[in-house]
């Protein structure tokens, strides 16, 4: 499959000069480490490109677009519009439907331009001239460091590496996520053998919490609660306890993890009042075969992976609580 995307997308490419690359909205680092990582291998292709987000990353990933041109759609849409006229394809990285990359899905619509998507999401919508979706594949960088090593492994340097590696770190939970793979850890070593500091990018991207970011980490601990007897933990953040705590984009980022550690625990949940949409988003991770995407889209309008997904509720904090313990104790079978 990889042979026959990349044989495609190389005649694709053929007397293509402009590329917009389009992550989801707000990036992690798979999404940004796999759109950074194309941008450089395009320019290497001698195409020109252009990474275009829907918004800003986190903090703890700016270190990824600091020496780039990188536009972001939320601050300055008349760029994006400039940059979608120029661009002769678009690539849609991490992200299957168009709902995920917010208001920019309209300037994509009105732009018509051919879309190549690679993915590991599951159920992909029809929205691609070509595509690669792989949800067996822990993370859309690895999936586009196969397609990179097939069209041209010299071009993948330590810089390229270097992205390719944080998204596979990040989207495998540093590798004990199920879908982390034998051929994952190959990657690994291939990666080494370019030069990266997995040190270096660990530092960057887990030990780099503000005071507030700890605080909060610690309101969101003494708030779990547990119903031991389905071996479910879930937290609540509102939108007091953000502000109290400085909240910044990304500051919530991995606290649903937490959950899991606790023996007995299978399904981790945490809920967090989003005052600038006005909804509850919520992200759901899980052990084992519980496949929390289909809870999410069951429930909370979501989806994602089978242990990890994420989705969002419209009802007030009090009745989306209420509606997810009587609804995870029906999916679990209580």
């Amino acid at each position: 499959m990889y042979l026959n995307f990349s044989q495609k997308l190389n005649e694709t490419l053929d007397g293509i000069n402009n590329c917009a690359i389009i992550p989801h909205k707000n990036p992690d680092a798979d999404a940004l480490g796999s759109s950074m990582a194309l941008y450089l291998f395009l320019i290497k292709l001698g195409k020109k490109a252009k990474v275009i987000l829907p918004n800003s990353p986190p903090n703890y990933l700016k270190w990824m677009i600091e020496k780039y041109d990188v536009i972001s759609h939320e601050n300055n849409p008349e760029e994006t519009k400039k940059h979608l006229l120029n661009s002769e394809i678009i690539f849609a990285l991490d992200f299957n439907s168009l709902k995920r990359i917010g208001m920019l899905s309209k300037e994509i619509h009105n732009a018509k331009l051919p879309i190549i998507m690679i993915d590991h999401h599951e159920t992909p919508e029809n929205f691609s001239k070509l595509f690669l979706s792989k949800p067996e594949i822990g993370s859309t960088c690895e999936i586009l460091f196969n397609i990179m090593k097939l069209i041209n492994n010299e071009f993948i340097d330590k810089e390229i590496a270097t992205y390719i590696y944080s998204g596979i770190l990040t989207d495998t939970g540093s590798f004990r996520y199920p879908l982390t793979s034998g051929k994952t850890h190959n990657i690994i070593s291939e990666l080494f053998k370019k030069g990266v500091n997995h040190t270096d990018i660990h530092e960057k991207i887990y030990d780099n919490y503000s005071f507030s970011r700890t605080n909060l980490l610690g309101v969101a601990l003494q708030k779990l609660r547990l119903i031991s007897d389905l071996g479910v933990a879930y937290t609540i953040l509102s939108k007091d306890n953000l502000e109290k705590y400085n909240y910044k984009k990304g500051d919530t980022e991995g606290f649903v993890n937490f959950g899991l550690r606790i023996k007995g625990v299978c399904v981790s949940v945490i809920f967090i009042e989003n005052s600038e949409e006005n909804i509850i988003k919520i992200s759901f991770r899980s052990k084992d075969k519980i496949d929390v995407n289909k809870f999410a889209k069951k429930y909370f309008n979501g989806g994602g992976h089978k242990n990890a997904s994420g989705g969002f509720s419209n009802d007030s904090m009090i009745e989306t609580e209420n509606k997810f313990v009587s609804s995870i104790k029906e999916f679990l079978g209580a």
